[in-house]
């Protein structure tokens, strides 16, 4: 049996917070994202995109970046809408979801830009 790892995290230290279940893994690399987006797709779900402050990163209520991209397919088009997001937004942590229509809620969700701490 392996040693579990304990991950320290509080309230009052921002950046140390988790988000989703790869934030507890090292940070996606471009073609890591690229893969997941592509997942996303494949499974014929619809890609959102939400940000917010990280102090209020525990939230329920991000802001939603324009309305869900209903039907998109275009990776490279979801990839631009992230970077517009974080681009518009710098300071926010910036988050991709997989909106699952026949389930009705988000059959992916990561966190792919960290917002800085202040």
């Amino acid at each position: 049996m392996s040693d579990m790892q304990d991950y320290k995290s509080s309230l009052s230290d921002v950046s140390s917070r988790k988000f989703e279940t790869f934030s507890y893994l090292p940070e996606l690399t471009a073609d890591q994202i690229r893969k997941q987006i592509q997942y996303i797709v494949g499974k014929g779900w619809n890609p959102g995109i939400e940000h917010t402050e990280p102090v209020n990163a525990m939230s329920n209520f991000w802001y939603m970046w324009k309305l869900p991209m209903f039907g998109e397919t275009d990776v490279d088009a979801i990839l631009a809408e992230v970077e517009a997001c974080h681009k518009a937004h710098p300071a926010n942590h910036v988050r991709l979801l997989g909106f699952d229509n026949f389930a009705q809620s988000a059959g992916a969700s990561m966190v792919i830009y960290r917002g800085k701490s202040v």
